[in-house]
């Protein structure tokens, strides 16, 4: 997926490099992001000119899923283990350039100072966050009310007319 302020081969298409409201007429409305997907492949399975059609979350909602309760066991043991990651990651790297030979010292001092130091940002974080009444963990994501498929207004009506074909598919809605 590109977003919005990204490069890449998606960039020599012409999209915007600063967010643009989309243009087009509405060719299908859809309750789900992978329905509106899979209406546009539909369409560029059928010739469509895919290039021209934009999808449009409307009615934008930040949902926070809550995954559980934290607690200082379960800080503690995560930021202990995010630490040792990244301390052993550190500790290879300082193996491998220190010397001729492979230490095992420069490894195992990583992974400690590692752990160490998760803790630490592990603890002041959740106890910064605990003070302010925060005791659980959770995800956010922004969803919409319903998915648009907008069309430039030169293929607006082959693209009505196809995703009508595809709403009239007895396998439409099983698909």
């Amino acid at each position: 997926m590109t977003g919005s302020f990204s490069g890449g081969a998606r960039g020599s298409q012409g999209l915007p490099k600063v967010p643009t409201p989309p243009s087009g007429w509405p060719i299908g409305s859809y309750n789900t992001y992978q329905e509106a997907h899979r209406a546009v492949q539909y369409l560029a399975g059928n010739e469509f000119p895919v290039q021209e059609v934009t999808i449009v979350g409307v009615d934008l909602m930040l949902v926070e899923r809550v995954i559980g309760r934290l607690s200082w066991p379960k800080v503690l043991g995560t930021g202990a283990l995010s630490g040792a990651w990244f301390g052993l990651f550190v500790g290879l790297l300082l193996g491998l350039f220190s010397s001729q030979t492979m230490s095992f010292a420069p490894i195992l001092v990583g992974l400690v100072a590692g752990v160490v130091f998760g803790l630490v940002f592990a603890a002041v974080g959740y106890a910064t966050t605990r003070s302010s009444g925060r005791e659980i963990a959770s995800a956010s994501q922004l969803v919409a009310g319903r998915y648009d498929v907008l069309a430039q207004p030169r293929s607006a009506e082959k693209g009505r007319d196809l995703l009508a074909k595809l709403a009239m598919r007895p396998s439409a809605a099983a698909e």
